[in-house]
């Protein structure tokens, strides 16, 4: 009950109780010195006077709040969004400031996404824009020069027919890739899990690799051999994609004559993870909480040199987490990186030994 009992309840018994025992000692002075003091009369009068007192002041100040509330509620109102407007009036000040808090401390956590997403947009478009702009302006300098009179110029119009093709090239890639991305923000894209030799896949990926990574001589290998097959459950051209995506990156950003290393291990009873580590560039401490937006580069020079999409991380983050899956990156400048994904170890898979 006493949980229960309203601040204005307690606000008007203790001013009824004040303005009472100041009436009663006035009264008592007053029928002191006209000598007739009545101590009935005193004590009836005080329970009138308490009683008028307390409802009185408990009304004026239950109106009085309730008034002044409901316009705070009133105001709140206008925001459609708002919990706060939807509930019933309270005159009790400690829930109202609780809930008062309660809001400004949500519409601080929205206003601050908002905020976030807004950059987040600007970015995203101005990553786009200059991604699809850099092909498009090559494209459109080699047909206009052709235009011009170098189509007569049989070399040089094959020359700059291919390099247009490359252009547009290009650009079916970022579209491919933007398509692919889209579909797996939405949960569009089918997750199809089988049974598979993760380390034949990577392996594959090595063959299908060489020959780019032979260009900055890096040597693509496992940290161990492994003559037992790891089995694992997953969409294995998903992962396929993933693994390529990583060693792309490490070759890409790697050191000539450097090493990425591959390997597969233990981490729980029924998940293995592999580790695709390099001694490359290293990324500073700075970038690596934005490495898995789309289009986010480290170089900000705009260098375009190394050819990709932009969306390559971002891609590989949105596979694993379809398959409910963890992507971990730890990097030291100048030192490497290591990239490492967890899968689904097949329940029919042994212990791998290490």
């Amino acid at each position: 009950m006493a949980i229960l009992f309203k601040k204005s309840y307690k606000f008007a018994l203790r001013s009824a109780l004040f303005i009472t025992i100041v009436l009663f000692i006035l009264l008592t002075i007053f029928l002191w010195f006209k000598e007739v003091f009545d101590w009935q009369f005193l004590v009836l009068s005080s329970i009138c006077i308490f009683t008028v007192c307390f409802f009185v002041i408990q009304l004026r100040v239950e109106k009085f709040i309730y008034k002044r509330i409901k316009r705070i509620y009133d105001d709140v109102s206008l925001l459609e969004s708002s919990t706060l407007s939807s509930r019933t009036v309270t005159t009790d000040m400690s829930s109202l400031t609780a809930e008062i808090e309660k809001f400004a401390k949500d519409k601080k956590i929205e206003i601050d996404t908002l905020k976030i997403r807004e950059e987040y947009r600007r970015d995203f478009i101005g990553n786009v824009s200059h991604e699809l702009k850099t092909p498009l302006f090559t494209v459109q300098g080699y047909i206009l020069t052709l235009l011009d009179g170098a189509a007569n110029d049989k070399t040089l119009r094959k020359k700059y027919l291919q390099r247009a093709s490359k252009g547009v090239d290009r650009l079916i890639y970022i579209v491919k890739d933007l398509d692919l991305i889209t579909k797996l923000e939405v949960g569009d894209l089918h997750i199809e899990v089988a049974e598979f030799n993760i380390v034949e896949l990577i392996q594959s990926v090595f063959d299908l690799l060489e020959m780019k990574a032979a260009k900055k001589k890096i040597t693509l290998t496992f940290d161990m051999k492994y003559p037992e097959p790891i089995m694992v459950n997953a969409d294995k051209e998903k992962i396929q994609q993933v693994i390529t995506n990583l060693l792309v990156n490490s070759i890409k950003y790697g050191h000539e004559n450097g090493t990425t290393e591959v390997s597969v291990e233990n981490l729980i009873k029924n998940k293995v993870i592999v580790r695709v580590t390099d001694n490359g560039e290293g990324i500073a401490k700075q970038h690596i909480p934005r490495l898995f937006e789309r289009f986010y580069r480290v170089d900000k020079s705009g260098s375009r040199e190394e050819g990709g999409s932009g969306l390559g991380l971002a891609i590989v983050k949105h596979i694993i987490e379809a398959h409910n899956e963890k992507i971990y990156v730890e990097s030291v400048l100048g030192v490497g990186s290591e990239f490492s994904f967890t899968l689904e170890k097949s329940k029919s898979q042994p212990v791998i030994a290490k």
